[in-house]
């Protein structure tokens, strides 16, 4: 697989999580096919985008309130 240097970084952290949950998966359930496990990450993987989808991983309201409290202490200070 091929990848920009830019990237390496966090596609060495994506194959890290993935043997994690192997073997998370390996030390909870009686599957030994590697494929198997794949798929359940994969589905759980999936599972975590979705309930992320359409959702702001930052608070905007509270982060707009700070950045006017910042701006007006700017201002003031001028």
């Amino acid at each position: 697989m091929k990848v920009k240097l830019k990237e390496e970084e966090g596609i060495r952290k994506a194959v890290n999580e993935i043997n994690e949950r192997i073997k998370q998966y390996e030390q909870s359930y009686a599957v030994k096919d590697k494929q198997d496990l794949l798929a359940m990450c994969a589905l759980q993987f999936a599972t975590e985008a979705l309930s992320y989808q359409g959702k702001s991983l930052v608070d905007d309201v509270a982060l707009q309130e700070r950045l006017k409290v910042i701006e007006e202490s700017i201002t003031d200070n001028l």
